[in-house]
């Protein structure tokens, strides 16, 4: 019996005791004074920006895919990739013998066309005189002027024959139609090509100094951009260098990509070292208008309650709710147009 009552004993001392830490823990919390992290409203300059995501493209024209526009076995191949080339340069030559060969077949026929018509206008003139003696009858002056026109023709013809085929002639020779980079390379020598409408492509050709990013502007922000407008933006493969461009057009019609819509904003950019190529990833930022010299709190510190925009400003040990009225934004700081004052402290966080 003894025995059992001392467990007792010792079984309400340790509730006492277990109830007494609780207690003192509940009071130590309920006891500690909350503490703010606070920041001082003060005027600074803000320069909105616009963020998005775009793709370096080749401008209109800027790309060229180079082809032959005659059939013909490749003779020699001047191009390879990453070749620097001058607009005219010769990049590719085709078989030439079988078409010099056409063009001194039409010269030759040209002398002996032009043999006739010396023959065709000595009758003419022949007959005109005997004609005029009363010789021979009018219908033999105009057979003889017939054969003289005729053969006049078949001088002109041939000379226009020979036109055409020295231009086919001349397209055996291959040249880049603008300056830039040989991109890609689809053919070889000793290979033969077929003109028409699937004549295949000999070289890509990419003037690097003629590039533009193509971003992808959500629509909550497309009314703020406009052509004129700096932008900057970065790729992976420089992440360290800030590039510079500016915006010339914006797409009317949008974009959608997993349900978002964008629209495409133009942006031309330099490429003075040719780092930049085609079909990068630009990460860009497109500067809106600078606010100087205007009052600014950190975003954080603003809140949406009932509708409205409110921070907590700390007066007096305590904080006290300010409805405020905003205006543009950075990444960090909002502009204050209404609610505030400079030297108001703004809560931040709350800590204990």
């Amino acid at each position: 019996m003894k025995k059992k009552r001392f467990f007792i004993i010792i079984a309400v001392i340790l509730a006492i005791m277990i109830f007494a830490v609780a207690y003192k823990l509940f009071m130590d919390k309920n006891s500690k004074t909350p503490t703010f992290q606070t920041e001082t409203v003060k005027r600074r300059d803000i320069a909105s920006s616009v963020q998005a995501t775009g793709t370096i493209k080749a401008k209109i024209g800027a790309e060229v895919k180079v082809g032959a526009r005659i059939s013909g076995r490749v003779d020699k191949l001047y191009a390879n990739i990453g070749d620097v080339v001058k607009k005219g340069e010769v990049i590719a030559r085709l078989e030439q013998e079988d078409l010099k060969a056409k063009v001194n077949e039409a010269r030759m026929n040209l002398e002996i066309a032009g043999a006739n018509i010396d023959l065709a206008q000595k009758s003419f003139r022949r007959m005109q005189n005997l004609y005029v003696k009363d010789f021979v009858s009018r219908d033999k002056v105009d057979v003889a002027e017939r054969d003289y026109k005729t053969a006049l023709a078949q001088v002109n013809q041939i000379k226009e024959t020979i036109k055409y085929k020295e231009t086919q002639m001349s397209y055996a020779t291959i040249t880049a139609p603008i300056s830039g980079v040989i991109a890609s390379v689809s053919t070889q020598e000793g290979e033969t090509v077929a003109a028409g409408l699937n004549a295949p492509t000999f070289v890509n050709i990419i003037d690097l100094s003629r590039l533009q990013v193509d971003a992808y502007v959500d629509e909550t922000d497309i009314g703020k951009i406009k052509p004129g407008l700096e932008a900057t933006f970065t790729v992976d493969s420089f992440p360290e260098k800030d590039f510079k461009g500016r915006v010339t057009a914006v797409y009317p019609k949008a974009t959608i990509q997993d349900n978002v819509v964008y629209y495409i904003t133009i942006i031309s950019i330099e490429n003075p070292e040719g780092k930049l190529k085609p079909d990068m990833t630009a990460n860009v930022i497109i500067n809106l208008k600078k606010h100087e010299n205007v009052l600014t709190v950190p975003n954080r510190a603003i809140k949406r309650e009932r509708g409205k925009r409110v921070v907590y400003v700390l007066e007096n040990g305590r904080p006290v709710q300010k409805v405020i009225k905003t205006g543009w934004k950075d990444s960090n700081y909002t502009e204050i147009i209404e609610g505030l004052k400079e030297g108001d402290r703004v809560i931040i966080e709350e800590t204990m």
